[in-house]
């Protein structure tokens, strides 16, 4: 999980796709952070991406990192939101609290409750994580 976590804080931008009726819809996203063990992001639940991952919890996640190694990450996700995860978010990035904060009604957080990473190199080599 470390090894997954680090490579996404260090890609910086990440694209979650979800799908819905069948169409796949994918957008970036720059937040993740621990979160009992697990690899958590967060998104308001106003955002359609909010209600598609309540209706189909499976998701896949794709990152570059600046030596052009990719990562991709494919799992289900299982809703996490409490006062505790929502400060833990706003402390991980402050910025957040230019659209969120402990308790809004909209914050959501959430995580890879099961899943598997695949990170390869431009040389072809492949790492496989349990999460």
């Amino acid at each position: 999980m470390k090894e997954v976590l680090e490579f996404l804080q260090k890609a910086g931008v990440f694209y979650l796709a979800t799908s819905e009726d069948n169409v796949p819809h994918v957008r970036p996203l720059g937040f993740v952070m621990e979160c009992e063990g697990k690899i958590a992001f967060c998104t308001s639940n106003q955002k359609p991406m909010c209600k598609q991952l309540a209706a189909n919890p499976k998701v896949e996640i794709a990152a570059v990192d600046k030596d052009f190694n990719t990562m991709r990450i494919c799992g289900t996700v299982k809703f996490a939101t409490t006062p505790e995860t929502q400060k833990k978010a706003l402390e991980v990035m402050p910025s957040l609290s230019k659209m969120y904060s402990v308790g809004d009604g909209k914050f959501e957080i959430f995580y890879l409750a099961e899943g598997k990473a695949v990170c390869s190199s431009m040389a072809g080599e492949k790492k496989e994580f349990t999460l």
